[in-house]
């Protein structure tokens, strides 16, 4: 590994880092409470979009009812979407003339959408419809993420309130996401992304003949469009089966980096954006940078795996993208795991056993650095509780969070955020490693196989979706099996955030005294980043001694799985 070769993560960083604060001035212009009216035709399309619906934008909802609009909301997304996968056959826009989807993988991707996950347990570009995947999965990419910004704004909201019952207008927090952030967004990205040559058609591919005289049809679809909301909105499922690494999704150098920086972008501007809405610069500099500290880490660790390992024909190529290298492969990796994403531009499984360890645990540690639009940020807060409910108990203070008490039942709903994932993935992978359903998925035998297996959970119940190739996941028991994590993983996501955000906002705020706790300095970074490691890496690590830690001891040895 040469200086070269950190060029490219040094600059993405950068990038990131100039980019993130004007977004976040905007996101508070457009998200904040206090925001000015709107002119144009965003502010039209909204009007039109409330009128339609009957949507009061001054109606404001306990937590009870914005958690009851989230799960109708929920409900209504995923019935609709299997129903449509069920009846493709006969619907128009499908010239490949594709046939109707079966009810437990229809379910299985109904699911995965709705929840933000985009678990793909099929081929996109030969199972779904371009009416499907744009106007099934399309629009499920833009409202699962923008529910995922509106809780968000119900936290904050709780944060800043005193002695309110309400947070907010669940179905006006979604109309705004999707109207003013994701669209606007995801409509330059698609014009950047067709500029560098990503397609943009819905009619039938042209015929083609393969080297061994094979005729085919080279698929098309409207991928620009399907690519530029799946990366910002942290979705991740693309529209052909090997995601961004088929060229038609990702053709040019400057279209790679373009989908990774999506990946990041607005998760990393929310956090300046809380910054700025609960009046606390400081604590969002110490949040980011906890963050980035993760993302660097984790990122230099998986570096110099893959460069560095003791092994048979190592550095290897084998499953890597093969124009960008063996350095844009593991930065997209790493990114991907830390936010809920999910896409890949090359095989996960193809990585060493360490490189593939770092996005595993990065999923497990609740994809909280930077993290998914909106949970991501939710997620780490619900760390910063725990954090702050340790320091307190060790110097015999009541634990506050700026300015509100933090109390036993914040500290249970927390806690429901933080350990149900962790449940579902241990629970699932043991299930699936003792049953003959579970263990006839796996590609490879010894413990690659079973980092095959503890992929897919962490990667369902934590909604990232991405995979270790390999892994049959279209069986009957996985697409059960996943689709439950999925959706448990996500409801334990949302649903105790918006009711801690309603007790927040019932309470009064606390003057500071020469004995609160500062949450905005270094030593509550470094007590905060231990937090995050001990919760996270020392729960799963038996689980990751049986998979990619024992691998990697074995690959030094030239064993290969």
């Amino acid at each position: 590994m040469t200086v070269h070769d950190w060029i490219p993560p040094a600059v993405y960083i950068a990038v990131l880092a100039v980019l993130s604060p004007p977004l976040a001035a905007y996101l508070v212009r457009v998200l904040g409470e206090n925001r000015k009216p709107f002119r144009g035709p965003l502010a039209l399309l909204e009007r039109g979009i409330f009128q339609a619906a009957g949507i009061d934008p001054a109606v404001e909802m306990t937590a009870r009812t914005y958690i009851l609009s989230l799960l109708a909301f929920h409900g209504i997304g995923l019935a609709a979407l299997t129903v449509l996968q069920m009846l493709q056959g006969r619907l128009p826009l499908n010239p490949a003339g594709l046939a109707n989807v079966p009810f437990p993988l229809a379910f299985n991707t109904a699911v995965s959408f709705a929840t933000n996950t985009n678990w793909q347990a099929y081929s996109g570009e030969t199972t779904l419809s371009p009416l499907v995947q744009s106007f099934g999965l399309g629009v499920q990419n833009f409202v699962s993420a923008a529910a995922g910004m509106a809780v968000l704004q119900a936290f904050i909201r709780g944060v800043v309130r005193q002695g309110r019952d309400t947070v907010g207008n669940f179905w006006a927090d979604l109309v705004k996401s999707v109207v003013h952030v994701l669209l606007p967004l995801s409509l330059l990205w698609a014009v950047l992304l067709i500029g560098q040559g990503v397609i943009q058609s819905c009619s039938a591919g042209p015929a083609a003949v393969t080297p061994s005289g094979a005729a085919q049809t080279v698929p098309l679809g409207p991928v620009a469009s399907q690519i530029a909301i799946k990366q910002l909105g942290t979705n991740g499922g693309g529209y052909f089966g090997v995601n961004s690494a088929h060229p038609f999704e990702n053709p040019t150098p400057f279209s790679d980096f373009l989908e990774m920086l999506a990946i990041l972008l607005i998760p990393s501007a929310l956090v300046f954006m809380y910054a700025r809405l609960t009046g606390q610069k400081k604590q969002g500099w110490m949040l980011w940078g906890v963050m980035l500290f993760l993302l660097i880490a984790g990122l230099s660790v998986a570096l110099a795996a893959e460069f560095h390992s003791r092994g048979p024909d190592w550095p290897a190529m084998e499953g890597k993208e093969q124009r960008f290298g063996i350095t844009d492969s593991v930065l997209w990796a790493v990114n991907t795991t830390c936010a809920s994403n999910g896409s890949v531009n090359a095989m996960h499984g193809s990585l060493s056993p360490a490189a593939g360890g770092v996005a595993m645990l990065n999923i497990m540690l609740g994809e909280v650095v930077f993290g998914g639009v909106g949970v991501g940020l939710t997620g780490m807060l619900m760390f910063v509780f725990v954090s702050v409910f340790i320091a307190g108990l060790m110097v015999g203070r009541t634990p506050e969070y700026l300015g509100k008490k933090i109390e036993a039942s914040e500290i249970k709903m927390a806690m429901i955020v933080l350990l149900v994932p962790n449940a579902l993935i241990l629970l699932g992978a043991g299930l699936a490693a003792s049953v003959p359903a579970g263990l006839a998925g796996r590609s490879a035998a010894g413990p690659h196989g079973f980092s095959e297996i503890l992929y897919a959970f962490a990667s369902a119940a934590g909604n990232n979706g991405s995979a270790f190739a390999g892994l049959g996941a279209g069986s009957p028991f996985y697409c059960t099996t996943l689709a439950a994590a999925m959706l448990a993983g996500r409801l334990a996501a949302l649903l105790p955030v918006v009711a801690i955000a309603g007790g927040l906002a019932a309470k009064r705020r606390s003057p500071e005294t020469a004995g609160t706790l500062r949450t905005d300095t270094a030593l509550f970074a470094f007590v905060l980043t231990g937090v995050i490691l001990i919760v996270g890496a020392l729960t799963f690590f038996p689980a990751l001694c049986l998979g990619p830690i024992v691998e990697q001891g074995l690959f030094g040895l030239g064993r290969l799985f």
